[in-house]
């Protein structure tokens, strides 16, 4: 099933005695909403299933903010591969970092050397962040798309209140910035305000609330584009109502060390910079040798599969999939969820030697939460929702989507116990 060779001998006549049986091998690289979308399709079809990722854990990547916030712990976003792959007797799991594709042969490389060869491939290796060349950014921000970012972020705030602690504060240190005025955007913006009035109240007494600053730069005309405008005013009103200072039609000019600097002119000092400006595909995607488009996407055909070849399929935030009105799908969970299950269904129909069919997405709505009690929500049929009620529905909805009984159970009791008991929780430095 996976092995190294000379890659100019045959693929499939060096790995084909791996396989189990007669069964044809779908590999699913990725195992975002996408990849477990299709799983789930695949889980008990007549095929030998093979799933790819760089971690054995799939993360529920709505939440990792609460991660970098300290509203959850790293583990409950966090559910083993091998346990969803438990229930299906032709599945394996591989841990390993795709590096190239081979759509003649068909096979994938992984960094290591390591090749996996297919009968259909589904690549679903969804984003990462976009830094629009803006001079320092990557260097000297920090983003949140992995857990192991998230933790990072976590550490690096509680870091900042005990230097404030212990050497004062000065040159803005406990400024903390964030980029980008979409939903990733707000809800931090929105928990970091939150997390230091809980932190000044219980931990660092000694400092005081107009010590702390939270600061989001959005470069648009409002927040939350996405969403009707009326919800987009709310979001910033709440915002404002937390601390946090809003500021719109503002662009970065560069980030410098402890230091932003805007196209206005204007110098924001900071202890940490937060970026949530924009998704970009993965590095590797270029070196794919599969056609791309707009933003390095991979382009694809109405049923999802690769624009020139049969059989690789592209799902979420890498794949350029449009709607009815030709416009690229957005780069959100309820695509990449709906785009792996139609590919993965597809697949099937073409075992079957039957016709694929068109994708049509459908738009469940979209959410985003501000702060205790209060978010947005936008669902289908033009039904708006904001406050106390969206947060509600925001709560529940995300608690359903997770994976694993454990993991629901936890986030239920760490978010009663952060309601219940404001002002305390964990919040610790982790790795040194």
């Amino acid at each position: 099933m996976v092995k190294t060779v000379d890659q100019d001998q045959s693929t499939q006549s060096q790995s084909g005695d791996l396989r189990q049986g007669s069964r044809p091998r779908v590999v699913v690289v990725g195992a975002g909403f996408a990849g477990l979308a299709a799983i789930e399709v695949l889980r008990d079809a007549p095929v030998e299933l093979v799933v790819v990722d760089r971690h054995n854990f799939t993360t529920f990547q709505p939440l990792l903010y609460q991660v970098a916030t300290a509203g959850l712990n790293a583990g409950d976003v966090a559910y083993p591969l091998r346990t969803v792959l438990r229930r299906a007797r032709h599945a394996h799991f591989i841990q390993g970092t795709l590096a190239e594709v081979d759509a003649k042969r068909r096979f994938i490389g992984l960094e290591d050397g390591r090749i996996v060869d297919y009968d259909y491939l589904i690549l679903g290796i969804g984003a990462s962040a976009s830094f629009f060349g803006i001079p320092g950014a990557e260097e000297r921000s920090h983003t949140i798309y992995t857990l192991d970012a998230a933790v990072d972020v976590r550490n690096h705030i509680f870091q900042r209140f005990e230097y404030a602690a212990s050497h004062g504060v000065h040159d803005g240190v406990l400024t903390f910035v964030v980029v980008g005025g979409g939903a990733t955007g707000v809800e931090l913006a929105g928990a970091i305000a939150e997390l230091a009035h809980r932190a000044l109240y219980t931990d660092f007494t000694m400092l005081g609330p107009d010590d702390v600053k939270v600061v989001l730069i959005e470069q648009r005309g409002r927040l939350l584009e996405a969403f009707h405008e009326d919800l987009s005013e709310y979001a910033r009103r709440e915002l404002r109502a937390r601390g946090v200072t809003v500021l719109l039609n503002e662009t970065v000019e560069s980030v410098e060390e402890g230091l932003i600097v805007l196209k206005s002119g204007r110098e924001i000092r900071n202890g940490l910079v937060l970026w949530a400006a924009g998704i970009a595909v993965p590095p590797v995607v270029s070196k794919l040798g599969l056609p791309t488009g707009r933003g390095g996407r991979i382009m694809v055909g109405s049923d999802l599969r690769v624009v020139g070849s049969d059989r690789i399929f592209a799902v979420g935030d890498v794949a350029l999939s449009t709607n009815r009105d030709g416009a690229p799908l957005p780069q959100l969970a309820q695509p990449a969820l709906q785009g792996g299950e139609h590919a993965a269904r597809q697949i099937l129909a073409l075992l079957a030697g039957s016709e694929t069919e068109p994708f049509r997405y459908r738009d469940k709505g979209i959410m985003a939460t501000i702060g205790r009690r209060a978010a947005v929500a936008e669902l289908a049929g033009g039904v708006r929702l904001h406050g106390t009620p969206a947060w509600v529905s925001w709560l529940l909805l995300h608690v359903a989507f997770l994976l694993g009984s454990r993991n629901k159970a936890s986030v239920l009791m760490n978010w009663s116990w952060h309601y219940l008991s404001w002002g305390k929780g964990p919040r610790v430095i982790l790795g040194g």
